[in-house]
């Protein structure tokens, strides 16, 4: 049956204030821009701020309620959040204090996250529409209409803007002008980002596949068949690629052919995206039990597991030491990446099924509630 719309899928699933620690002196900016990282691996080397020993101490430093659901992951560039909502809009909040700098009116929903690439924030819509504005001021630049919905988050390398729509189809576009510089048809729909590594672009379909498409011309380089919609987006490490399937696996597969190294099988669907880092890959499961696993990265050998209370479509973030993911429990969680241990928790008003991104000390994340949530270290967290 031909999957006519991701989201429902994946969904058959004020400002607060405290007292605040100051960040350590000469810690510098480091930014989360795309849905994985420009490390392409959902991982920031960077974050020195939070560490397993004081993430107990978070605590809600700001929220900022929105018009309608925010599924959609923040990217975090130059002290700015840049997260979409079901309201139709595009926000830009103040990375400190969640203060409003500009909001950007689509025709559509906005489930996409952005990509923020030398001063241009691009994101899709479901009015069929690629975006770029100017990063400062929300200004438009261009956009691109596709043939449906648009619900995968861009990547961007290179000056080319990559992004799957619902109409089947992956686009290339030149990230200045908005014009088509390829696109490659899949047999069904594409709902899951894209990820660009080493002059490669893949990127999973409805199809069932997995595809390796030249970063350059489009042409495909491999595909590889797994037993059921591929909505997961992939991370590269190693020359390896990870990616999650319908068909309850996780997948490890040889970068450059497709080849399969292992499988792990999960007890229901894998929408989460893959987060790797120092040799452990992390990815949650669509399971009544909602479990997030860490699995070797060498041999897909289980390494732990954690049950949330509900379905894990969040994909993972790590920092420090430290592993961030929502559930549809409602709930944030952070775990000790070395044990699953939870360390931390905080509670929305509804499914998060938004992917957190860290950086500069802060944790941000969307909720169904309508929010986007940043928590920071308590005043006295070491």
């Amino acid at each position: 049956m031909k999957c006519t719309r991701v989201l429902s899928l994946l969904l058959c699933a004020c400002f607060a204030s405290m007292s605040w620690g100051q960040q350590p002196v000469g810690n510098l900016l480091r930014n989360w821009r795309q849905f994985h990282r420009d490390n392409v691996k959902r991982w920031n080397p960077y974050e020195k701020a939070l560490n397993v020993h004081n993430v107990r101490s978070l605590g809600l430093k700001w929220s900022y309620a929105t018009g309608g659901e925010v599924n959609s992951s923040p990217a975090i560039a130059n002290g700015v959040v840049y997260v979409g909502s079901f309201d139709g809009n595009v926000y830009a909040l103040n990375a400190s204090t969640g203060g409003k700098l500009w909001s950007y009116t689509t025709g559509a929903y906005v489930f996409s996250s952005s990509a923020v690439v030398n001063g241009v924030v691009y994101f899709g819509s479901a009015d069929h529409n690629v975006y770029a504005l100017d990063a400062s001021t929300g200004a438009f630049l261009w956009k691109y209409t596709t043939g449906d919905r648009i619900e995968a988050s861009p990547a961007v390398a290179n000056g080319v803007v990559y992004i799957g729509s619902l109409d089947d189809k992956v686009y290339a576009l030149n990230a200045s002008t908005g014009v088509l510089l390829w696109s490659y048809g899949t047999g069904d729909v594409v709902g899951a980002s894209l990820t660009v590594a080493n002059g490669v672009v893949y990127v999973g379909s409805a199809d069932d596949n997995v595809y390796a498409l030249d970063a350059l011309t489009g042409t495909k380089l491999w595909s590889y068949t797994t037993g059921h919609y591929v909505l997961s987006s992939a991370a590269v490490a190693n020359g390896v690629l990870y990616v999650g399937s319908d068909d309850f696996n996780v997948y490890a597969l040889n970068a450059s052919t497709g080849s399969k190294l292992w499988s792990y099988t999960t007890s229901n669907t894998v929408n989460s995206s893959p987060a790797v880092a120092n040799g452990v890959v992390y990815i949650g499961s669509r399971s009544t039990e909602g479990n997030v696993y860490a699995l070797n990265a060498s041999t897909g050998a289980l390494l732990w597991s954690y049950a949330t209370g509900n379905l894990v479509q969040s994909s993972p973030a790590v920092a420090n030491g430290v592993i961030y993911v929502g559930s549809v429990d409602n709930n944030v969680y952070a775990l000790d990446a070395l044990t699953g241990a939870k360390l931390w928790s905080y509670t929305t008003g509804d499914y998060v099924i938004s992917s957190p991104a860290v950086a500069n000390g802060l944790v941000y994340v969307g909720s169904a509630d309508g929010k986007v949530y940043a928590f920071g270290l308590k005043k006295g967290g070491l």
